[in-house]
Parts: structure tokens; sequence; C-alpha cells
């Protein structure tokens, strides 16, 4: 009998043990992000991968977000994200086909941003773009986007004349090469992309601009709910304390007055592709160059 109660009350103290000293280490979740560790270096990553650990880190919870393994196309990264196999969230445009694919958090991470698009030009173009007088000048030269890109829907819906591609440096190459004649990037992409590529060939064209309501968004898979709610979670007390302004000014700031949308003659362009749930209506959330950052 004693041999009994000694070993029973062994195991209730191995038990919690257990309980009490790694509950921190055994109840912290992993979380991949779509941005492997080899493009640590690419500023276009910054800025969400920041994000998403503030997000988390005011969720509550123990999340440990890290990078994923691979570099990969954007249609192979949502599918793989899409399978649960090795990503655990991605941030991209939202679209109607995204959000049956995946789960979105409906918070437009970057403010609209991805929305407003200067154009990659051939600096032997400049003066080539700025004689042009109308929109419909603009739409009838070429232009390239990604063929699973929703920008790509999107112009060919506003009437613009556009080359699809599936590889992305080859539509920095088609337009080098003069078989494009621009490539519309977003304000947020347009710069660190010009700094990574070598030659001063390419530069910005200096008074157009494109713009259409869209959303970039944290996308997880169906089934992650947990995981989609403590990212909402964290991006409204992140909204409501401050924190979500600061970061987007600390990144973005310096690059919208370098745009000076105000200064640019601005396209308009619907958006079919924009899904109904999108929250037009919480004005704090989008990006108005006309009432400030």
């Amino acid at each position: 009998m004693k041999k009994h109660v000694l070993s029973a009350g062994y195991i209730f103290a191995l038990w919690l043990l257990l309980w009490l000293l790694p509950a921190g280490a055994a109840t912290v979740q992993q979380v991949v992000y779509a941005w492997p560790a080899s493009m640590q270096q690419d500023e276009r990553g910054h800025y969400p991968v920041a994000l998403l650990m503030l997000a988390l880190s005011k969720a509550g919870g123990h999340y440990q977000p890290v990078p994923s393994a691979f570099v990969m196309s954007q249609y192979r990264t949502l599918k793989q994200l899409e399978l649960g196999q090795g990503i655990d969230v991605a941030w991209t445009m939202t679209s109607p086909e995204r959000e049956q694919q995946l789960k979105p958090v409906r918070i437009p991470i970057d403010r609209g941003l991805m929305g407003w698009r200067l154009l990659v030009i051939r600096q032997q173009d400049d003066a080539r773009f700025r004689s042009l007088a109308t929109a419909e000048q603009l739409k009838l030269l070429l232009t390239v986007q990604g063929i699973d890109w929703p920008d790509y829907q999107i112009l060919k819906a506003n009437g613009f004349a556009v080359s699809a591609s599936n590889h992305f440096d080859g539509m920095y190459h088609m337009l080098r090469k003069g078989r494009v004649q621009y490539f519309p990037r977003s304000v947020t992409e347009i710069w660190p992309e010009l700094a990574a590529l070598s030659g001063p060939e390419l530069s910005v064209a200096s008074d157009w601009a494109l713009n259409y309501p869209t959303a970039s968004y944290f996308f997880v898979r169906h089934n992650d709910v947990e995981l989609a709610a403590a990212i909402e979670r964290g991006l409204e007390l992140a909204l409501a304390d401050g924190s979500m302004q600061q970061l987007f000014l600390q990144h973005f700031s310096a690059v919208l007055q370098q745009a000076d949308f105000t200064k640019r003659r601005v396209i308009q362009l619907t958006n079919p592709l924009l899904p109904a749930k999108t929250p037009l209506q919480r004005s704090e959330l989008w990006f108005d160059p006309n009432k400030g950052y």
C-alpha cells in the first residue's frame, strides 16, 4: 500500500512539474509567415513582418512568428498556405477568389497603399510620358503585370493594354528591352525595387499615378480561426493605441512625401474584383493624400 501511495505521489508531482515549469513553452504557437529568411534584406517585407509581430504581441497568448523556408511565386505561396504546407500566414492583395481560397483578416495592413501606383519607365522615355495629355493616351501604351495578380485583371477591366507575365524579374527585363512601356508598382514597392536593381536606366514617371480601391490583408487558412482572431484583435488594439499608425509612418512617410500624389495626375480606376465586405466605410483604415497620412 505504501509503495502504491508513493508512486501516485511521484506521478502527481511529475505532472505538476510538467504543468507549471514549461507551461509557457508548451503553449507557444509557431506562426510561419510567407517571407523567407533569405529575403530579410528586401525592404518590401519589413513593414508587414513588423506589423504581424506587433499584432501578435498585442493579441495575448504565446505566438512565435518565424520566416518561411523558401522563396516562392505568389501563386505557390498562397497554395501552400491553403494546403497547410509550411506557411501559416501571408499578406497579399485581396480578391473574391483569394477570399474563397483563404480567410482574410479584413483590416488593410497598408491603408490601401497597394492601390496607389506609380509608373516605372525607362529614363529615356520620360519626355514621352510628360507629353501625354490624357489617361486614354496612357492606356494605349503597353504595360505588364503578373498573370496571377489581381492588378492584371483590374487594368484590363479599365481599358489598359496589358501584357501578362509569370516571372517577376522578367517584367523588369521586358521594360528594359522596350517590350513594354511602363510597369505600375505600388508606392510601397517602387523605390525599394529600383534601389535593388543595378543600372540607372529605369526611373519613376514624374507626373502620373494610378489609384484603385484595394486592400492588402493578412490571410490564414479558413480553419485557422484562432490565429485569424488573434491577428485581428492585435491589429484593432494597435489601431486604438496609435502603434499601427506610428509603424506605418515610420516605414512610409518618406516615400509618401517623395510620391506627393497631390501634385500628380492621378487616374482613378474602378476595381471590379473588390469584395463586398471590404471595410471602405471605416475611413480611419485608408490613406487619403488630401487628408494627410
